[in-house]
């Protein structure tokens, strides 16, 4: 815990929520934004905000071996009572997500646990 008398004030978020989001189907590269845009947008409405960067992923896949493919990473902080509020919505974004992007899973980071749904 950080002890500074100008943070006394403060509120802190103490969870965080990250969302993977592919740029992937069946390993052919496809424009994401729409998908990052409505991630954005939904962590913002749960959360009060959101970030985005992008990233590299490298992941093994069961049938065609390792696969590397641009991703982007949405996430949020918040406290507790918001994502526990929450969750059930960003699973089921997380579901269709899957869905629509083809995928085998999507990616989940909650408190530094991984959960692929």
């Amino acid at each position: 815990m950080v002890h500074n008398a100008k943070l006394a004030n403060a509120f802190k978020l103490s969870s965080k929520i990250t969302l993977y989001v592919p740029a992937t189907i069946h390993e052919k590269e496809v424009d994401n934004t729409a998908y990052v845009d409505d991630a954005a947008k939904l962590f913002s409405a749960c959360f009060g905000g959101s970030t985005s960067t992008p990233a590299l992923g490298y992941w093994l896949s069961g049938s065609v071996g390792l696969i590397k493919e641009k991703t982007t990473i949405v996430f949020a902080y918040c406290n507790d009572t918001d994502l526990q509020a929450s969750i059930d919505k960003v699973v089921t974004f997380c579901e269709n997500l899957k869905d629509d992007l083809q995928q085998e899973a999507i990616a989940l980071e909650i408190n530094g646990e991984m959960y692929f749904i």
